[in-house]
């Protein structure tokens, strides 16, 4: 016999098996009410209803016996596990459940078939499929699936949920790369990627998410910026949603990456230029404002792809990577991401004797100093970032010996290496980047200095590169200095955070030279009275070249290393090794409080 007993005090609402049935351990005999709550008592093990103790409707103490049971026959144990595993696996899913799923299936792109059909004719991928491939398998989790758009006011209920699903915009966490990230996706398909007062609210969500869990956020951007066509709250002019501050309140804090397809205008634009590294597309359109705004100001009749085309942007700075496709730009944004995920294990070293073949003997050709940086970096691992601006300096990501660091060098191919206003603000920029997420910099130094002369004046100049020695001064990381030839003046100073003494070490190549300016400039105005001296002509020109070799002669590397103002000459292939020792040993400080990375 076995007796089943009330777990707590209560009443019988209703009986659901009767004196001659069999149950098995686990069925559901009785169902108890306390609290205005039902309670399953399920049965302790096998056996044949003998009695039961209460009626319906009666009352029970806890631990009265409500059920008595005696043995029954047990079928045997493959005839049980059949039994049990017919019963586990229900036949329909329950009707709740089944709401949930047949709403969440107006979300996906399969419910909209020709939307997601005309999307790909234009060669462009929704947004859910932008997001899928970002994010690693099966670690997407959305929020706010449900939203639709807040036009309740002037639409039924059906054509919301059919035609503005997610308010036009996917939001959720994910894993890129194995580490959590806040992703958001304006939907071009669904209100043309506009702004809404749902998305909005989306968008705030996730942003107060990332930022509090400090989170990497990817921002699929485009879209056609505010839209007024959401009138179920009583606003006029919609301008104090918290987004915009919100997101620029990320900056620094956290990596934030921004994808452009296609259009993306006004607004969606605005998010855009807060980030700090702009993908686009070569296809895309980026402004401040659409055709429409730009109509509606009085400012002329334009097609969209006329404002702000990607060839203009690339080469004005507003984009960092250019790139074919959306499949290029979420391989891009993987990988940059990957930067400021940590140090990786396996890495391939590119030959290291290649370096000394990078500058030429003669000191007056011209070479390509990105040879360099793929000389230092482990192989396959530099990202040149704003390739279509600023060409006086490189700038790019990288790993060597695996930890990741960022790069910048002087380009002689520009100006012979001078450093004009545009490679300073990209410099600058990319210190302050470099700064805010704890990248060690490598800079390698072939400058004759700051580009002097009315035209750069007009310029403002000397606003523009005393960019570099601010960021420098507030740099919290390491950052090594390699003289490769032409180190002089301030221009080579703010190269290496503002001083030869700043970084955690300056080393030059033997083609290393050095000087307060420009060799043929010293000479120049140092020597003026003596070359006036000499009448116009061979001799003079003969004078002249003594005194830039007599100049050349003492400024060379190993004079400067003799009088410890750099702290080596090393051989070229030297550099990575020297780089891995120099990483080891120097630490990056607490983040500041509060470090930016100015939007430009």
């Amino acid at each position: 016999m076995t007796e089943l007993r009330s777990p707590l005090q209560a009443q019988v609402v209703q009986w659901l098996v009767a004196p001659g049935d069999t149950v098995r351990a686990g069925d559901v005999v009785v169902i108890l009410e306390a609290m205005k709550m039902e309670h399953e008592v399920r049965s302790p093990g096998a056996g044949r209803v003998r009695e039961r103790m209460f009626a319906e409707g009666e009352a029970v103490r806890e631990r009265e016996v409500l059920l008595v049971l005696e043995a029954a026959f047990e079928p045997a144990a493959p005839q049980r596990a059949q039994a049990e595993a017919t019963v586990a696996t229900p036949s329909s899913v329950r009707a709740d459940l089944q709401r949930v799923l047949d709403r969440h299936a107006f979300t996906l792109d399969a419910a909209r078939p020709e939307a997601v059909a005309k999307r790909h004719a234009l060669g462009l991928r929704t947004a859910r499929e932008n997001v899928a491939d970002l994010c690693d398998p099966g670690s997407f989790s959305e929020y706010g699936a449900l939203a639709v758009a807040a036009q309740r006011g002037r639409r039924s209920e059906e054509d919301l949920v059919r035609n503005t699903p997610a308010d036009g915009m996917v939001t959720g966490l994910g894993r890129i790369n194995g580490v959590d990230a806040a992703v958001l996706a304006y939907d071009a398909t669904v209100l043309a990627g506009t702004q809404g007062l749902r998305n909005h609210q989306k968008t705030d969500r996730l942003l107060g998410v990332a930022l509090k869990h400090r989170l990497p956020v990817v921002l699929f951007a485009e879209g056609g910026g505010g839209r007024p066509g959401d009138t179920d709250m009583p606003i006029v002019a919609g301008l104090h949603v918290p987004t915009f501050a919100s997101f620029a309140r990320l900056n620094g804090q956290v990596p934030v990456v921004g994808i452009a397809a296609g259009r993306c205008f006004a607004g969606n634009a605005a998010l855009l230029g807060c980030c700090d590294v702009i993908i686009a597309t070569d296809d895309s359109n980026i402004g401040m404002g659409g055709p429409a705004m730009v109509e509606g100001g009085g400012l002329g009749v334009f097609k969209p792809e006329e404002i702000g085309p990607a060839t203009v942007q690339h080469g004005n700075g507003v984009i960092d990577v250019l790139v074919r496709d959306e499949a290029e730009a979420v391989a891009v944004a993987r990988r940059y991401l990957s930067y400021f995920q940590g140090t990786l294990a396996n890495f391939e070293a590119p030959d290291p004797l290649a370096l000394r073949d990078v500058v030429p003997e003669n000191r007056l050709r011209v070479y390509d100093s990105r040879a360099a940086l793929r000389g230092i970096a482990d192989a396959g691992s530099l990202l040149e970032l704003r390739t279509g601006f600023g060409p006086g300096i490189h700038t790019a990501l990288a790993r060597i010996g695996g930890r990741p660091v960022g790069m910048i060098a002087n380009n002689p191919l520009h100006l012979g290496g001078a450093i004009d206003a545009d490679a300073a603000d990209k410099a600058a920029r990319f210190l302050q980047l470099c700064n805010a997420h704890g990248l060690p910099v490598v800079s390698l130094v072939d400058t004759p200095g700051f580009m002097v002369g009315p035209a750069i004046e007009e310029r403002a100049q000397v606003r523009h590169v005393s960019r570099m020695f601010v960021a420098a001064a507030h740099l919290r990381v390491p950052l090594f200095g390699v003289v490769l030839r032409k180190g002089y003046g301030l221009g080579a100073m703010a190269m290496v955070a503002g001083g030869f003494h700043e970084p955690a070490f300056l080393v030059s190549w033997p083609s290393g030279e050095f000087g307060g300016m420009g060799l043929e400039g010293a000479v120049r105005l140092g020597y003026r009275k003596e070359l006036e001296a000499v009448p116009e002509g061979p001799r003079r020109d003969a004078l002249f070249d003594q005194l830039v070799a007599q100049q050349y002669a003492a400024g060379q590397a190993t004079n400067m290393a003799a009088t410890l103002e750099i702290d080596a000459v090393i051989d070229p292939a030297q550099t990575r090794d020297w780089l891995l020792r120099g990483l080891s040993a120097a630490r990056v400080d607490p983040a500041p409080r509060s470090p930016a990375i100015d939007t430009w």
